[in-house]
């Protein structure tokens, strides 16, 4: 036993000497990214362990009180956290899909060295570099039900109009498409951009042994490209999740709750109920939710990523 425990000592004592010369060896490059952890432990980790603190509180911004698991066993009875919860979900799902599916698509398509294929570039990609304000402000303008350009278009076909943000059936609809309609250009050049790294010498292999288009873009493209689509899901994800600004500007969570979100509720209840504590479980929720829907895109959708 007496040699045993020496040489578990001697081989602690070995292994924290290698860190001592491992952080001896390189200190420029320490102090390099240094101001990088620095700026995660005061902008992201201390904030994330502050509302968890404050989760556990009942803060109003003049005093605090601690409530233990109060505000995370309200929310099991709060009708508005499900709708909520239900409307990002929807929102995540459907724009994440769209987005992906059309931006591979078009990218294609794109990829295609055509007259004026630049230009059709620039032009899906510039609603991306937009001021979500400034997008949300034209389509309320597009949708406005009595001279809207929407309705127009309908009642040209010998459709009847929408009340495309006033009608709970269509709110969340019309969201959705204008954030896909802001997002998709970012994904069609980030696609092209995998697409023309592909090297050519596949498709002429796969061609002289007989493969179709059909068969070389499901066989040689789709793989070739994973690890892309896997990046648009994984920032896709996150991004849709907090959607929050077209939402604030063009519905306010309505018409009857049709269009909050986990975002919207947590500004409602955090400014303008000035429930802090309750808005921060509401966000710790948001962030679990986060963080099980990505751990599970990197076990299950990353598997041979970095193999193709």
């Amino acid at each position: 036993m007496a040699n045993i425990a020496l040489d578990r000592t001697i081989k602690l004592k070995a292994a924290a000497k290698k860190r001592s010369r491992k952080l001896n060896s390189d200190p420029i490059g320490y102090a390099l990214i240094l101001p990088f952890y620095l700026f995660l432990a005061v902008f992201v980790l201390f904030p994330i362990a502050y509302n968890l603190y404050l989760s556990f509180t009942n803060y109003n911004l003049s005093e605090i009180k601690w409530v233990g698991w109060s505000n995370y066993a309200a929310l099991l009875h709060d009708q508005f956290f499900f709708i909520s919860m239900k409307n990002t979900l929807v929102y995540t799902a459907v724009t994440l899909t769209v987005t992906v599916g059309l931006g591979l698509i078009f990218a294609v398509l794109l990829n295609y060295r055509l007259y004026g294929t630049k230009w059709i570039r620039l032009s899906f990609f510039s609603p991306h570099v937009t001021s979500m304000v400034a997008v949300s402000m034209i389509w309320m303008w597009i949708y406005e039900p009595s001279h809207g350009i929407a309705n127009s278009l309908l009642e040209a076909l010998g459709i009847a109009g929408k009340q495309w943000l006033y009608d709970a059936k269509w709110a969340l609809s019309a969201v959705i498409f204008t954030s896909v309609w802001k997002a998709l250009g970012y994904n069609i050049v980030i696609y092209v951009a995998g697409l023309q790294s592909i090297p050519r010498h596949l498709y002429e292999a796969a061609a002289v042994d007989g493969a179709g288009g059909l068969r070389q873009f499901f066989h040689i493209t789709i793989p070739q490209i994973k690890p892309i689509t896997f990046f648009l899901i994984v920032t896709g994800l996150i991004h849709n999740f907090n959607v929050f600004e077209q939402i604030m500007i063009m519905t306010d969570g309505g018409p009857l709750h049709s269009t909050t979100t986990l975002v919207h509720q947590i500004y409602i209840r955090a400014f303008q109920q000035f429930q802090i504590g309750y808005a921060a479980s509401l966000s710790m929720v948001m962030l679990l939710a986060i963080g099980l829907i990505t751990a599970a895109n990197f076990r299950f959708g990353g598997r041979g990523s970095t193999n193709a």
